[in-house]
């Protein structure tokens, strides 16, 4: 009996790697060749492609399809209905299997509902991508970004609120009380 739930309806492909406390939703399938870590939740109508990483204790609300050339480390949550691409130029009438684009997903990172991530740009630990963005570059570490194309507004801590730095680049998260450097427009943690 595998360590992991499944909803009967969901299906799983031979060779996926699931890890322990994972749970798996109604109409959910997971394809051949996928790693998904302990604990992760994926909701109901999620398509996890050929070959997908993810991490452990990662959230993938309804409706999500996370395409062949997608990794997400540990504590991501992926919104429901949001989108990732992997070929930049689709046809239908060619086939560009051999040219799917990679995006790599960091570490807490928060994609919102509806948010569009296009291939080949990867996303930063604790970034937050809001709810309808089109993100078409580069997310940085930390980095709060929104609209169409996405472009960043400010900064968020790793509890995810947004954070206001001082006069000597210092912010405190409201709720986790760490602190932050902003540096040269590079944000840390630093206690």
């Amino acid at each position: 009996m595998p360590d992991f739930f499944s909803h009967p309806s969901a299906i799983i492909d031979e060779g996926c790697k699931i890890g322990a406390g994972t749970k798996i939703w109604h109409f959910s399938h997971i394809m051949p060749d996928c790693v998904l870590g302990e604990k992760c939740n994926i909701g109901q109508n999620v398509v996890i492609s050929p070959g997908v990483t993810l991490g452990n204790n990662v959230k993938v609300q309804n409706n999500v399809s996370i395409y062949t050339g997608v990794t997400c480390d540990d504590d991501v949550f992926l919104g429901p209905s949001m989108v990732f691409t992997n070929v930049t130029n689709p046809r239908s009438a060619v086939n560009r299997r051999d040219q799917y684009a990679k995006t790599h997903v960091g570490k807490g990172a928060s994609i919102g509902a509806n948010a569009t991530i296009v291939c080949g740009h990867d996303i930063g630990q604790y970034a937050f991508i809001g709810a309808g963005a089109v993100v078409t570059k580069t997310v940085p570490d930390f980095a709060l970004v929104v609209g169409n194309p996405a472009r960043q507004i400010g900064w968020m801590s790793e509890y995810g609120h947004r954070l206001e730095f001082d006069g000597e680049g210092i912010a405190i998260c409201p709720e986790s009380k760490q602190s932050y450097l902003l540096k040269d427009g590079i944000v840390k943690r630093t206690s």
